[in-house]
């Protein structure tokens, strides 16, 4: 599981970089994602609680490792942590603490690409027109949910949107992570799809994952 970064500077503080501890790190995350899916799957808390809390700093980690990890980035990975830990606790106050932290990841995302390089205006105009859609077919359902989501689905477009100027990674992981809130959005207003729990960490898993290894790779692009 190698990527652009990996075969960036080969010192890391003076010292000799060891590639292969930069991919553990990696594929440490594809296993967690791993244990993770199929303990959503047969619904183990227990083993979620284990799992799922590794996921952002494994990321965070291997992003340090490979000298990718901007304060933006570490922010925003630092705080879906914290986001993910409080999603685990069922209850309405921990929902929205949750939408809290993510909120806060949104915004250092977005912080992060425009700050690299902004997005057309094309990509930023056409998220937000889903972003006006999805919020009216929701509405209705949300209750007192609805301007939480209205505000936190509105960060999550603009950095979806911000992250198509990164290039094919970052941008697809930003859609994915759209993908796998949109689904939390819909079992908020009480609609949920097949495998939806495995849907909604699959697609998240996959979007940190790409935007991590995307976001290295552009930070190691010759300019």
């Amino acid at each position: 599981m190698s990527t652009a970064a990996d075969t960036g500077a080969r010192l890391v503080g003076g010292r000799p970089r060891r590639p292969h501890r930069d991919t553990a790190l990696l594929w440490a995350f594809a296993v967690v994602a791993g244990v993770e899916l199929v303990a959503v799957a047969t619904d183990v808390p227990a083993v979620q609680w284990l799992a799922k809390p590794l996921l952002a700093p494994l990321l965070l980690a291997w992003l340090w490792r490979v000298r990718a990890a901007d304060v933006p980035i570490a922010v925003g990975l630092a705080l879906a942590t914290a986001g993910d830990v409080a999603l685990l606790v069922p209850s309405d106050i921990a929902f929205l603490v949750g939408m809290g932290c993510f909120l806060g990841t949104q915004l250092a995302f977005v912080s992060a690409f425009v700050g690299h390089r902004r997005p057309r205006p094309a990509a930023v105009t056409g998220y937000l027109a889903l972003w006006a859609v999805a919020n009216a077919v929701l509405w209705p359902r949300l209750g007192d949910l609805r301007l939480p989501v209205l505000g936190y689905s509105l960060a999550l477009c603009l950095m979806a949107a911000a992250a198509t100027a990164l290039g094919r990674r970052v941008a697809l992981g930003g859609a994915l992570f759209l993908f796998s809130d949109l689904l939390i959005g819909l079992g908020a207003a009480g609609t949920t799809v097949p495998g939806h729990g495995v849907l909604v960490m699959a697609t998240y898993s996959a979007a940190l994952f790409l935007i991590s290894t995307g976001w290295a790779a552009v930070r190691h692009r010759p300019q």
